[in-house]
């Protein structure tokens, strides 16, 4: 298989609000919008891209017709202690894990989006030593 995009579709019960969130505060823009579905793909890469789904809509197979749970969708960016600022300082956004710095090699914190599905922004640091050794280079 090769692929030519992908990106995960977060099947919802709150699509306004959920198209509100990814815009305002994230920095999405929609490519599509309807009242069932909206496309999204991030002004700064665009080739990080999101999809909402009114889950109840027919082109969502029946026997999975739920709101979407259990999801963590990870963010790399330049400087997480800005966004803590911008997102949990001055927007109000309750984290749902506070900011810190992993030995595993990043800072991070995480937000739920108005579906509940966990926003992991992270940037990297550098790992402890114990597992710097686990990374591997695939590139």
């Amino acid at each position: 298989m090769k692929p030519t995009s992908f990106y995960p579709v977060i099947g919802t019960a709150w699509l306004t609000e959920s198209h509100d969130f990814y815009t305002r505060l994230l920095g999405f823009e929609a490519t599509f919008v309807s009242d069932w579905y909206i496309s999204l793909r991030h002004t700064a890469a665009p080739a990080s891209e999101l999809a909402l789904l009114d889950h109840t809509h027919p082109t969502w197979p029946e026997s999975h017709r739920a709101v979407a749970r259990g999801m963590l969708l990870n963010i790399e960016v330049e400087d997480v202690d800005a966004e803590w600022d911008r997102l949990v300082v001055r927007e109000g956004l309750h984290p749902v894990l506070d900011l810190r710095t992993e030995d595993f090699g990043q800072r991070h914190f995480i937000v739920a989006d108005p579906n509940d599905i966990l926003i992991d922004l992270i940037t990297p640091t550098p790992p402890t030593e114990e597992y710097a050794t686990q990374y591997t280079d695939i590139g």
